[in-house]
């Protein structure tokens, strides 16, 4: 949920021969993905550590990205910008696309009450102010760019994300001069009792790879399903290496037992922060780390802010008058805020709601509407061949039955997992 749509609308071309660039799309899909939720990675990994981590990581890429392009298969049969609302109405009923769009407001929700806590502590961290008021300045600061514009929103958002770049690539390379291969690939605890710890490790990697609400904007950005498709491979490959950089920058750096006391803060990001600025002898490379991790958040913040403000808008049909975005802007903002003073129980508990709700609208929702899409189609086919017309071969996530069964049981493993944990029923890594 950010300001993608308008971005790419604004820049969507005339009908021309030459497609926009795949490279653009892709970076476009790592970016929805490339947020604050990779902060909370370290974190929720530290049961399994680097090997394990990365594998589930890229088993969740895998199906995230199928999931997606199940969606553009669904979208082919549509007008080009059908929303994802659109066509969840139309192939399985208004109650479902209700249940739908309530669990896309959740995650934007949660959210942004996940980076408004954040904000809080680091902003408690590094100033000493304290973090209710920390959270308060900073939604009213930083909020206001959602309530004055989308195009606020890009050049700032532009501008973060360029700061993102740099003390990425710097603090990381750095972080990488400093690896201990021993403490990366954790010799000290080898045992085959951490695997256990991979499960409650999958909804926090759900969450990372979350863009499934901008497929649309980019099918009709190319104009053609196998382009888009490329540009999401593209988009959650690149993401996949910005996450596997950062786990194994910060798994070399920091013991596994550093990690028990940033679980027991609930892996709040100004704990993973100080616990690094313990074991790094360079001052100048911690404070990069911080700036990053500070970009994040903002960057995540007004680009969620500005999906769920957008959603919202809709939803209440409020005007683009001041007093209308008034009115959006407090029931985007306030209700998080409000509940980030009152429980803030923790990022990664955060995390790990969202990813119950995301898992519907990204797996469990695409492989329905897959499954409904095909039957259709088979149908109509039949038709057509009766009456002994041809029909070229459309756009289809090959698999067959195996793969839209797959993702849809992901999703529900999802969050069964979330239920257990919440039951204390599967095993949380506390610490060595």
């Amino acid at each position: 949920m950010d300001s993608t749509k308008q971005v790419m609308d604004s820049a969507k071309p005339a009908i021309t021969t030459k497609p926009p660039s795949l490279i653009g799309g892709a970076c476009i899909v790592a970016c929805i993905c490339v947020g604050a939720g990779m902060l909370g990675l370290p974190a929720a990994g530290a049961g399994v550590w680097t090997i394990g981590a990365l594998m589930a990581l890229v088993f969740t890429m895998i199906i995230m990205t199928t999931s997606g392009c199940l969606l553009l298969e669904v979208l082919k049969d549509y007008p080009y910008r059908s929303s994802f609302s659109s066509i969840t109405k139309d192939l399985l009923g208004k109650e479902v696309n209700f249940f739908n769009n309530l669990m896309i407001y959740f995650v934007g929700g949660i959210l942004l009450y996940a980076y408004i806590t954040s904000s809080g502590l680091i902003l408690n961290e590094y100033f000493g102010i304290a973090p209710q008021l920390a959270s308060i300045l900073f939604v009213f600061i930083f909020s206001g760019l959602v309530w004055h514009s989308t195009k606020m929103v890009d050049r700032i958002s532009i501008v973060l994300m360029l700061f993102m770049i740099i003390s990425f690539s710097f603090g990381t390379v750095g972080l990488w001069f400093n690896v201990n291969l021993s403490t990366l690939l954790d010799t000290a605890h080898l045992k085959f009792e951490y695997a256990q710890y991979v499960w409650v490790f999958f909804p926090i990697a759900l969450t990372a790879f979350g863009y499934h609400h901008s497929v649309s904007t980019l099918r009709d950005y190319y104009r053609e399903e196998r382009l888009a498709q490329k540009a999401i491979i593209g988009g959650t490959i690149i993401a996949l290496f910005t996450y596997t950089v950062w786990l194994m920058s910060i798994y070399g750096n920091l013991p596994r037992v550093s990690f028990g006391p940033i679980i027991a803060e609930g892996g709040n990001i100004d704990t993973l922060l100080i616990s690094l600025k313990a074991v790094l002898a360079e001052e100048t490379l911690s404070n990069v780390i911080s700036a990053f991790s500070a970009a994040a958040i903002l960057s995540s913040f007004i680009g969620v802010g500005l999906g769920v403000f957008d959603f919202l808008a809709d939803l209440f049909q409020f005007d683009a008058t001041s007093k209308g975005r008034t009115k959006t802007w407090a029931v985007t903002f306030i209700p998080p805020l409000i509940f980030s003073l009152l429980f803030p129980f923790g990022f990664l508990a955060a995390i790990g709601y969202a990813a119950s709700a995301a898992a519907i609208w990204a797996c469990i929702v695409p492989a329905l509407l897959a499954r409904k899409s095909r039957l259709q189609v088979t149908s109509h086919n039949f038709e057509d061949n009766e009456e002994g017309h041809k029909k070229s071969k459309p756009y289809q996530v090959p698999g067959g039955e195996l793969v839209l069964v797959g993702v849809f049981i992901y999703g529900v493993v999802i969050i069964v997992i979330n239920i257990l944990v919440m039951f204390e029923a599967l095993p949380v890594f506390e610490g060595v």
